[in-house]
């Protein structure tokens, strides 16, 4: 299979990043680690690449495995919460203005995002946020505001990183912009660690509703858990859904 590894120092971010790019043509899908996770991760004990190395081979997809900093910013309890939601800022400028134009010049195909867990906080934010860039998502058990995190502190910077908080206030101007031919998905399990993201994933149900987004959010059964082998199987037989 084909792999490109890339490594620079990010002027937003104040240190060197790194990302992988897997397979040889097809749809472009950008992949954020799950909480506190790497870019490695994807590849390494997940086993996603692996997953979906059928669609990677026959040039149906390319995953782009970005590195994430959630240790520095959502996660940082040494950092008062409107400072954790500036340093993921930085990381929103690392991605928006390093990788984006480096994909977008490589590439030149419209960019899909996807994640699980906090990775899919993370798919779902940069897709709500950045829609000029970004064609569709799959987010995969995920939490969709930053309470969690955050507590209800953190300020604007925080609000505006919370679909869930921003997208029922969002302008309808802008909300047309979701309706427009965009792929998106959200899927939850309904079993072991999936509680919170289970309620999390209902209430985005009921935004993309009232806001009449078109998107796929559908739930698996009692026995699929907040795990690797359940987010193996979830995403390969979404992307064959969307139709890459």
């Amino acid at each position: 299979m084909h792999s490109e590894y890339h490594r620079w120092y990010s002027p937003a971010l104040g240190h060197e990043m790194e990302l992988k790019l897997y397979g040889h043509a097809g749809q472009p899908v950008v992949v954020f680690p799950a909480q506190n996770g790497r870019w490695y991760d994807w590849e390494g004990h997940g086993g996603m690449v692996e997953a979906c190395g059928y669609l990677l081979e026959a040039g149906r997809i390319r995953f782009i495995c970005v590195d994430g900093v959630d240790w520095q910013s959502w996660c940082n309890q040494g950092l008062p919460p409107w400072e954790r939601a500036r340093r993921h800022n930085d990381y929103d400028a690392y991605i928006m203005r390093e990788v984006v134009p480096f994909l977008q010049q490589s590439l030149r195909l419209p960019l899909w995002l996807t994640g699980c867990s906090m990775g899919a906080y993370h798919a779902a934010n940069f897709f709500f946020k950045h829609p000029e860039a970004f064609e569709g998502v799959i987010a995969l058990s995920g939490l969709y505001q930053v309470r969690d995190f955050v507590g209800d502190e953190g300020g604007m910077d925080a609000y505006f990183n919370s679909p869930l908080w921003y997208l029922p206030n969002m302008d309808e101007a802008l909300l047309e912009r979701y309706r427009q031919g965009k792929k998106i998905v959200f899927v939850v399990g309904q079993g072991r660690w999936e509680e919170a993201c289970l309620e999390d994933t209902r209430a985005m149900e009921r935004v993309l509703a009232e806001k009449r987004i078109p998107a796929i959010v559908e739930y698996w059964g009692h026995d699929v858990d907040h795990d690797w082998p359940w987010w193996r199987r979830m995403l390969p037989y979404y992307l064959e859904r969307l139709g890459v």
